[in-house]
């Protein structure tokens, strides 16, 4: 069901806009410069940039100084000038090159240090006595850099090497890395390098992917082509194997961690213990459907011992490191969706149990240590913000509200009573101050750009302090169209999907309108949100204004719906989810103003899947689409992320026959369009090629542009040149 207050602002949305194209004669009209980042005459909505808490002082950055705000009154108080920065960095022979303030961060409360980085490193200047704390310098060519706040250390690369403080640790040779994310960025990997607590020690990847297949990419703008190749595995291929190891910054030791075998072994969520005495990490196995909670000594790199365990028949996924609770160093929060949805539970280090295996729905666990869990329901928990050591509470974003929201909550981990910060609409981005005191809050509505407020957490439920901003929206010059939101029956009958439509500017409903469909569907994305607008893209709202009904449906496999709704596609990718977006387009030929002889779609990277897939399984249903970046045999995707949702096609050869969608090029019937960038090392090119032989083979017509020098997107300013490529194929066809 919808939520109520989804409801009412949707009608609320309908009405203004209704109202607004009543005075379309007074508004301008939108273009591609206007809605595009890379646009001349972008438009976005307001923002504060470098907001943060010194503590629980509230410092809002601007270009050319630093103030703090009073949370009582909102009053404003001149922290720092630009000009008192230059002084003394000039004063101390540093890079005096400060273009802005809103970059400078202030880690330390209570002390009057700022952490400044410029080209050429990392610096720490006391303002309050004119000095420099700390001086960290990193060469051109340096990249990943990680500083740590407590030992004022850093760790950077350069190529395929990791150096700490300017000191080479490694020196290895082509196909190994080291200090950079590993495992395709899978697991919630983003990162190659941790700090322990105190900044004594790092943590870091070594990726062996030498014996990986070089994947052979073409940079084309050397007089003569040059090769560039990746080591790109394949689905169910050789993949890289992965280490961890660890150095002490006082003594210069390295040691690994000391976990066997690395083949067929996915290392992820690497954090350290509060004493710096253990590294915890979350271990997955090849087939991903076995997951281990590990403790290793971060002095001799030995393994002491595995506290958690889960499995599912299909996949199991980690996704977040334990969290341990700031006031008890022998408690952590390890986060798991082995009921159904992602929750938290807490788990003591000095209460052990026989780790008995336990099941729950599909799922089975062991667990050595006492656990609690902290949040229940079906709706999941989205990320942990921060903590209130004082009343012993956990601040956290979750979907309780509705899947199309993000709500702030706080749970005491003593009484386990839970409260609502805030139940409004919206899609809440929140930072916690360092006592969890206070939060402010950047979010959007789907009737408002952004709004950032800050509020008091101490209370019962959520006392407003103060708004520090309220954006106007950037497009409220333009004519704009309807846009509504409701939701449909899945293919299996069942399931509530959510979609959105958004009618031309100057709408008339005795008219027949050519309707497109934007699709993404795969995991770990939502196109339809209670955000503004909820959700729509720059793109949809131009070619609304150019006369088409658009039309966007969230099917089963996507995220925020809980763990059934995204496995339903398990070893079959794009085949339920097309089940579903035909089901969203009965509906929409349905409506008396969509004319379903003219009805499109388009989408990129697994969206780009969907749309071949819809061209051709749907073919007696659109006539126009536009596939971008598309995966079209799973066989030729990543190991991680292909396994994980697939299986390899060894053990599941029925499954990557009936996905491959070269095998139904000849069902090809309307105008398809394949788009690429030439240099796509996240879906290879490969794919789109592969797909245009085999609709030669079968003697049907598609149309193929390539992007060289971009990769898996465009961007820049040649993204107007895309999406003017792609309106000019719908006009043109549809």
């Amino acid at each position: 069901m919808i939520h109520k207050a989804l409801k009412r602002i949707a009608i609320l949305i309908s009405a203004a806009l209704t109202m607004g194209n009543l005075m379309a004669q007074e508004l301008k009209t939108l273009t591609l410069d206007d809605l595009l980042p890379g646009g001349e005459t972008y438009r976005f909505a307001e923002n504060i940039y470098g907001l943060q808490w010194w503590g629980d002082v509230l410092v809002k950055p601007e270009i050319d100084r630093m103030v703090t705000v009073d949370l009582k009154n909102g009053k404003e108080t001149e922290l720092l000038t630009i000009e008192q920065v230059s002084a003394l960095l000039k004063k101390n022979n540093l890079d005096a090159n400060v273009p802005t303030l809103q970059n400078v961060q202030l880690l330390w409360p209570g002390k009057t240090q700022m952490l400044i980085r410029t080209r050429t490193g990392f610096y720490v200047l006391d303002w309050k006595s004119e000095s420099v704390v700390a001086k960290q310098e990193m060469p051109r060519g340096a990249t990943n850099a990680d500083f740590s706040k407590e030992g004022y250390n850093i760790a950077y690369t350069i190529k395929n090497n990791l150096f700490v403080n300017g000191k080479q640790l490694t020196d290895e040779p082509e196909g190994i890395v080291v200090g950079q994310s590993v495992h395709r960025n899978e697991f919630g990997i983003n990162k190659g390098t941790f700090w322990s607590p105190k900044g004594n020690l790092l943590a870091f990847y070594r990726m062996d992917e030498s014996m990986v297949t070089e994947y052979p990419l073409v940079d084309i703008d050397a007089r003569i082509a040059e090769l560039t190749p990746i080591r790109y595995p394949m689905a169910g291929m050789t993949s890289h194997k992965v280490t961890v190891g660890v150095y002490e910054v006082k003594s210069g030791k390295t040691i690994y961690l000391d976990a066997g075998d690395p083949t067929d072994r996915y290392f992820t969520n690497i954090s350290w213990a509060p004493d710096e005495k253990s590294i915890w990490l979350v271990e997955l196995n090849r087939d991903q459907n076995h997951a281990k909670l590990c403790q290793y000594d971060a002095q001799t790199g030995k393994l002491m011992g595995v506290f958690y365990e889960e499995e599912h028949p299909k996949y199991v996924e980690p996704e977040n490191p334990i969290v341990f609770l700031p006031w008890d160093q022998n408690k952590f929060i390890y986060q798991s969706e082995r009921d159904g949805f992602n929750h938290l539970y807490l788990m003591d280090t000095q209460t052990s149990v026989y780790p008995e295996k336990h099941s729950i729905g599909s799922s089975t666990y062991k667990e050595s240590f006492k656990t609690i869990q902290l949040t229940k329901g079906n709706w999941l928990v989205q990320d942990i913000l921060g903590f209130n050591e004082s009343k012993k509470e956990i601040i956290y974003a979750s979907t309780e509200v509705s899947p199309l929201q993000t709500n702030i909550y706080k749970v005491n981990v003593k009484t386990g009573v839970k409260t609502t910060l805030n139940d409004n609409e919206g899609v809440h981005r929140a930072q916690v101050s360092a006592s969890g005191s206070y939060l402010f809050d950047s979010y959007a509505t789907p009737s408002i750009a952004r709004k950032i407020d800050v509020y008091d957490t101490t209370g019962k439920g959520l006392a407003k302090a103060i708004n520090l901003l309220t954006a106007e929206d950037p497009l409220k010059d333009f004519a704009l169209p309807q846009i509504e939101m409701g939701t449909i029956k899945a293919a299996d009958g069942v399931t509530d999907l959510y979609y959105r439509i958004i009618k031309p500017i100057n709408f008339d409903a005795n008219k027949k309108y050519p309707a497109v469909t934007y699709v993404y569907g795969g995991p770990h994305a939502q196109n339809i949100s209670a955000s503004i607008r909820y959700g729509a893209r720059a793109w949809e709202l131009y070619m609304a204004s150019k006369g088409y009904v658009m039309f966007c449906l969230d099917n089963r496999g996507s995220e925020n719906r809980g763990l059934v709704f995204e496995q339903a596609t398990f070893r079959h990718l794009g085949v339920e989810e097309t089940k579903d977006q035909r089901k969203g387009a009965e509906f929409l030929m349905n409506l008396p103003y969509v004319d379903k002889t003219r009805m499109g779609v388009h989408g990129w990277s697994f969206g780009g899947h969907m749309t071949t897939s819809m061209m051709l399984r749907l073919n007696d249903v659109y006539q126009v689409g536009v596939a971008g970046g598309p995966v079209i045999d799973w066989q030729w995707y990543e190991v991680m992320y292909g396994e994980r949702y697939m299986d390899t096609p060894q053990t599941n050869p029925e499954g990557y026959a009936e996905t491959n969608l070269r095998s139904l090029a000849s069902n090809l019937k309307g105008h398809l369009l394949m788009v690429h960038g030439y240099q796509d090392g996240t879906c290879v090119p490969q794919h789109t090629l592969g797909f245009i032989k085999a609709c030669v083979d079968a003697k049907v017509q598609p149309d193929l542009f390539l992007y060289p020098g971009h990769q898996h997107g465009v961007s820049g300013k040649d993204a107007v040149h895309l999406y003017e490529k792609m309106t000019q194929y719908f006009e043109d066809n549809l």
